[in-house]
């Protein structure tokens, strides 16, 4: 069966399975420079054209379904606009919920069926919340293995849901919420405060930034205190019988309250933001502490979606709690993996099968038109002589390979890498990206080596763990050590991507070191570089490296 997912909104994205493979998942922000978190945008040739690509057709798909979306009023059944696909001369498109706050008696796994009769088109829509749901599980160990497992989702307009899959009943249980404050309030308290305050009021760079932050700060006992007593007392007091509202509700006057104390109290943004943290990772913790000891017969294995889900520490402490015996994050666990999830859930309901054969690597792939009038001389450049370059120079290079990664991370193919042995290379990596100087720059490292680098240095290939750097390597590999000496650690072997093995296996063999700096290699506030010609126009490194060939500018 050949089923294509849409995400019409932020984050939009075009992916496709076909029998249980997929096959491609393009995100429009890695197409044509386009800006990050783009909604979908594709007219219907452009669609039709990358079908083509990879040998379908529109009339060779099976199954089209639409990612769900809020409604006018919190919890409504969604009609979007079309403003998405201006060509297929749909006035609108009715789409599945958002899933704020789901309860045993949603249905989320039965699509709604949409038949747009004036425009021959006919798709399915599952709420947004199953987008998530079934991306997760669906590219998980625990469905290779036929496993039962925990899912928890939080997104940004829902709190922390938490969800069971059975495997061999094919059904969904609700666990609920484990507290009542919507993912956004890791926008929407910092934006209180300097330097967010002028940012837009759904910036999702803020989160990021954030978590980066707190290395700055001290969560204080006194401020945690206050939010606790904050919260306790907004559940005594608000009331509403729509749990949607409720949620908003809870979520606007507690970051409005915490405004109030923190001016009162004149405390400083740097601890404000590290008390929100360490406040939401233990009401995260209590609750999921809760639902495993309420539930001691299920599996303890934890899928965890939604855009909370790229918090490094917090997937780290549900991992150290021991709650779970394994754990997965998918690279693409906010938006812009619900193309792909929103199709998983078809194909988990119209085939039964909910294993999806994935890599990560199935994103746009990589162009090297239209060089002549580019002014930069080429060479030959195999991966032994590009480690020296990385070493001797002391450049960072673009390693720019094949497809695109899906979600957020820059994973080797759209990478910048660079040497990781001078504390300087963090500065000038930030101000290639026009970044702020708090923020880390990733390690990338031998999967084999890495127990010796890093704790607890176990594989992590999505870049979705926080490691700590031991003692002995701080002054080896300070470019890639943040404040907290902590590490955003990408793991590497043979078959996860043989070029960046060979890579980093001739730098250790040249220098001792099995690591090297990883950022994302894009334009600020843009998608990858889709071409060689973007890269060389940006012009912010010196050395580019595409299929054997070292461009240098």
């Amino acid at each position: 069966m050949v089923i294509v997912g849409i995400k019409l909104t932020h984050d939009g994205a075009l992916a496709l399975i076909d029998k249980g493979h997929l096959i491609f998942c393009y995100e429009i922000e890695k197409i044509k420079n386009q800006y990050r978190h783009q909604a979908f945008n594709l007219s219907r040739k452009d669609i039709e054209d990358i079908l083509v690509v990879h040998g379908y057709t529109w009339n060779s798909v099976d199954q089209w379904v639409i990612d769900g979306w809020r409604g006018t009023r919190l919890g409504d059944s969604c009609i979007l606009e079309n403003t998405y696909i201006p060509d297929l001369k749909a006035e609108n498109f009715p789409l599945a919920n958002y899933g704020h706050c789901v309860t045993s008696n949603d249905d989320l796994q039965t699509p709604r069926k949409i038949s747009l009769e004036k425009n021959h088109f006919s798709y399915e829509s599952y709420p947004h919340v199953t987008g998530h749901i079934f991306g997760a599980y669906c590219t998980s160990p625990f469905a290779e293995r036929k496993e039962d497992s925990f899912i928890l989702v939080w997104d940004g307009e829902m709190p922390p849901q938490l969800f069971y899959y059975r495997h061999k009943e094919g059904s969904l249980l609700v666990l609920g919420a484990l507290f009542h404050l919507a993912g956004s309030i890791y926008i929407d308290l910092p934006r209180q405060f300097k330097p967010f305050c002028d940012y837009y009021e759904f910036d999702m760079s803020i989160p990021g930034k954030v978590m980066a932050g707190i290395a700055l700060g001290n969560p204080e006992p006194s401020i945690i205190q206050h939010f606790q007593n904050t919260y306790t007392s907004l559940l005594k007091l608000e009331e509403h019988t729509n749990p949607t509202i409720f949620v908003q509700q809870i979520t606007k006057s507690f970051v409005k309250a915490s405004k109030i104390y923190a001016e009162l109290q004149e405390l400083d943004t740097v601890d404000m933001w590290a008390a929100m943290h360490s406040f939401l990772e233990g009401l995260l913790i209590d609750g999921l502490n809760r639902q495993v000891s309420e539930n001691t017969d299920f599996k303890r294995n934890l899928c965890i979606s939604g855009g909370c889900a790229l918090n490094i520490k917090w997937n780290s402490t549900i991992r150290n709690t021991g709650l779970f015996m394994e754990i997965w994050v998918p690279p693409f666990p906010n938006d812009s993996g619900n193309a792909l999830g929103t199709a998983c859930a078809a194909m988990a309901f119209h085939t039964g099968n909910v294993n999806l054969d994935w890599n990560v690597y199935k994103g746009p792939d990589f162009h090297n038109k239209n060089l002549e009038d580019i002014n930069c001389s080429r060479k030959p450049c195999s991966l032994k002589e590009l480690a020296k370059i990385i070493d001797v120079t002391q450049e960072p290079i673009l390693f720019l390979n094949d497809c695109a990664e899906l979600g957020p991370r820059a994973l080797g193919n759209r990478s910048i890498l660079a040497s990781p042995r001078q504390t300087e290379m963090k500065d000038r990596l930030n101000t290639i990206k026009a970044r702020e100087p708090f923020r880390p720059i990733a390690p990338i490292c031998l999967e084999n080596y890495a127990p010796n680098i890093f704790s607890p240095g176990n594989p992590d290939p999505y870049m979705l763990f926080e490691h700590q750097v031991f003692d002995s390597w701080l002054d080896k590999i300070p470019a890639v050590v943040h404040l907290d000496q902590s590490a955003r650690l990408q793991t590497v072997n043979k078959t996860q991507h043989p070029l960046l093995f060979e890579l980093l296996t001739k730098h250790y063999q040249l220098t001792g070191i099995p690591v090297l700096c990883n950022t994302s290699a894009n334009l600020k506030g843009r998608g990858f570089f889709p071409d060689i010609k973007s890269a060389i126009e940006w012009g912010g490194v010196r050395y580019i490296w595409n299929a054997g060939i070292l461009y240098s500018l």
